[in-house]
């Protein structure tokens, strides 16, 4: 079991810097996300790690050894491509079993192989159907069959489910970490969309537009504690206050221009601790208690109208307007067992919050 390691990865094309000195260690046997918006070099990240590209500057290790210049087939790194890649004219047996056959592998045990990882992606009655035939979940199947066939080291996936419509993707995801779990071959998993990569990794990396690395740990460690605005922007939704710090006896307080003062908790031995700094406060929005009554049990609390209600089926999403007019956007859960209050438009209500659910971030 051996680490992907990039150590000052630099890629540009036609004068115009995609990655900028990336420093990134992918553990070896976990499901690795890689998480950025349309444009940010995930892809040609993934690409490096294949070998269809060759970084500027820079070197990539898998274990010990510098496969910077080591051609693909040399790798033992496989690739799922968002298109799949499969051979029309071929049924799912000879899609499956190619590699295997052009390195003149026996036909006995390319039989075995290809039955073995088939019955592993749940696809083995299918074996003799062109894959013309098949759905578009099937043929994802047949991708990654084709791909773990060999036994790669990493297997990198290339948005694999974008094709797919809303339920089947979300069946596939949950497909992957099984199959993930089943093989502890080391999966990178490339996507924009927040929901697959919160929902399939041990560890992420968020990448921002100007192609460098915001903040790696677990889908927890980013969602919950965001080191960065554009973090807790890109992953869910998220409030964004601007403020001013204040400290009294070791007690530490927001200042929000023409909203007050608002408690927050904050290590001492944070860097950027001193009493006047300009710092941003994220409060996510399923940690606002909304009420119509006035209550005591929190640390802090401010009053808006509600001037948006939007129903997601699970939650309830209210937009409440403060007086300074910023809008703050509240989940509540549809609980059948939990006491909700009718809230209409126009009301004004209470937005309640511990300091603990406050995450400071450095403007």
């Amino acid at each position: 079991m051996r680490n992907i390691e990039l150590k000052n990865i630099t890629k540009s094309f036609d004068g115009e810097t995609i990655l900028e000195n990336i420093n990134l260690t992918i553990p070896s046997g976990k499901f690795f996300a890689i998480l950025g918006p349309s444009g940010s070099g995930k892809t040609t990240l993934l690409r490096l790690i294949a070998g269809f590209e060759k970084p500027d500057t820079g070197s990539i290790f898998l274990g010990t050894q510098d496969i910077t210049n080591v051609p693909i087939n040399k790798r033992r790194i496989n690739t799922v491509f968002q298109n799949y890649a499969l051979f029309p004219h071929m049924n799912v047996f000879d899609n499956v079993g190619y590699s295997l056959r052009i390195r003149g592998i026996a036909p006995q045990i390319i039989e075995e192989k290809v039955i073995k990882v088939l019955q592993a992606v749940r696809l083995e009655k299918q074996i003799y159907k062109s894959v013309t035939q098949l759905s578009g979940g099937q043929q994802q199947r047949v991708a990654l069959a084709r791909a773990i066939i060999n036994e790669p080291d990493v297997l990198l996936l290339d948005e694999p489910l974008a094709a797919l419509d809303l339920k089947l993707r979300e069946q596939m995801l949950i497909e992957l970490i099984d199959l993930q779990a089943n093989l502890q071959t080391t999966f990178v998993y490339i996507t924009h969309d927040q929901f697959e990569a919160l929902t399939v990794a041990d560890y992420m990396a968020i990448m921002n537009r100007d192609g460098e690395i915001e903040q790696v740990g677990t889908p927890k460690e980013i969602y919950e504690f965001p080191k960065t605005t554009f973090v807790a922007k890109f992953v869910g939704t998220t409030n964004i206050f601007e403020g001013v710090l204040r400290e009294d006896s070791g007690n530490f307080k927001i200042e929000l221009k023409d909203l007050g003062s608002f408690a927050v908790a904050i290590s001492k031995d944070a860097p950027w601790i001193q009493d006047g700094r300009a710092l941003s406060m994220s409060l996510r929005p399923e940690k606002i208690f909304i009420s119509k009554k006035e209550m005591h049990n929190f640390d802090n609390v401010i009053e808006g109208t509600i001037v948006a209600i939007v129903y997601h089926g699970r939650s309830t999403q209210y937009n409440v307007k403060l007086r300074n007019g910023f809008v703050v956007h509240v989940f509540e859960q549809n609980e059948e067992h939990f006491p909700h209050q009718q809230i209409d438009y126009d009301d004004m209500v209470y937005l309640y919050w511990q300091k603990e659910n406050v995450v400071m971030l450095e403007r």
